[in-house]
């Protein structure tokens, strides 16, 4: 999950996956915008086939807890 996610991030940061951790958050750490972030959301949903709740999303800040966020959703399929 967590070399999926950082392939994706990948391609909406000038960021290079191995510099990417597990504690990296997302506007800070890696350049994100609330734009960039919400249409990364959008691609998760597809290409994991999950639906991610705005109020939940608003509190994910680190590439892990998007991780354990995408988990558990999957799990919950």
């Amino acid at each position: 999950m967590f070399e999926k996610l950082t392939e994706i991030i990948c391609e909406y940061v000038e960021v290079e996956q191995e510099n990417i951790h597990p504690d990296s958050r997302f506007i800070e750490d890696l350049g994100f915008t609330s734009f960039d972030f919400m249409s990364m959301l959008g691609e998760l949903e597809e290409e994991f086939d999950v639906e991610i709740e705005q109020t939940e999303a608003a509190d994910i800040r680190t590439v892990q807890e998007a991780a354990d966020y995408l988990e558990k959703l999957t799990a919950e399929k």
